[in-house]
């Protein structure tokens, strides 16, 4: 990518790198985010466990993400790989491979105006993450509001073309997460009971359905986990209000 990071990163960050160098006990990499970084990884902390063999979990030009475990100087900064939970590697990975695909769209505006990817950066880019830490989060808050590219003071003959690319090339990202409810009744009604308290809790991000007695799984779309999270834990607790206020009985169950 042309955007580099200045400075270096802070101890706990996580970032990208690419392995250049394989010793015997320990890897080097460049950090792809900054210019002209390296860093190093002892073999403690490349996975847990003894290693016989680097190349088996590392090999030259493979991309890794660490965790910056400590810095002395921009010349020696020790990283780890083992310490970065799956969940934050694949973070990471999708995130920068959505900065690259931003920074091919700002390209491609730039291109179409006969302006360099450098000054597209001046005029665009770098006000972009300076007030949202990345292009691709930059994009899609312009295509919830576009009034952002004026607040930014884009100017007009960048800001039309950016917009159209924006609204033909970037969705936003849904996040979909889902349990289980365990409902019983043993009334006459109990299934009716059960069934209207659901009906009542499907909307278009909510969606209900049928497992096996007594088991249905609701699921939820939204923009991000902790919206998700806070639909799922209050429509679940309303259901289950719900039916126990009929005599039934319920509990959720939250799936990994």
């Amino acid at each position: 990518m042309f955007y580099k990071k200045k400075g270096i990163p802070q101890d706990g960050d996580i970032v990208l790198c690419t392995v250049k160098k394989i010793l015997t006990h320990s890897v080097f990499v460049s950090l792809d985010e900054y210019n002209d970084l390296e860093g190093m990884l002892h073999i403690s902390e490349v996975s847990p466990g003894r290693i016989r063999n680097l190349r088996d979990f590392v090999v030259p030009e493979k991309k890794i993400v660490c965790k910056v475990i400590k810095i002395q100087n921009e010349k020696h900064i020790d990283l780890s790989l083992r310490r970065v939970p799956s969940n934050l590697r694949m973070e990471k990975m999708n995130e920068y491979k959505q900065e690259i695909k931003s920074e091919k769209l700002l390209e491609f505006v730039g291109k179409s105006l006969k302006i360099s990817l450098e000054d597209m950066y001046n005029k665009v880019g770098y006000k972009a993450i300076e007030e949202y830490r990345l292009l691709s989060i930059f994009f899609q808050n312009v295509l919830l509001d576009n009034a952002i590219l004026k607040r930014l003071e884009i100017e007009d003959k960048i800001a039309k073309p950016l917009l159209e690319i924006i609204k033909d090339k970037i969705k936003i990202p849904e996040v979909d997460i889902s349990g289980t409810l365990v409902l019983q009744s043993y009334k006459e009604n109990g299934i009716n009971i059960i069934k209207n308290a659901l009906v009542k809790e499907i909307k278009d991000n909510i969606k209900i359905s049928y497992l096996s007695a007594p088991r249905y799984r609701i699921s939820v779309k939204s923009k991000d986990y902790k919206t998700a999270e806070n639909i799922l834990k209050n429509t679940a607790d309303k259901i289950i209000e719900t039916v126990k206020k009929d005599g039934c009985t319920g509990e959720f169950i939250r799936n990994e």
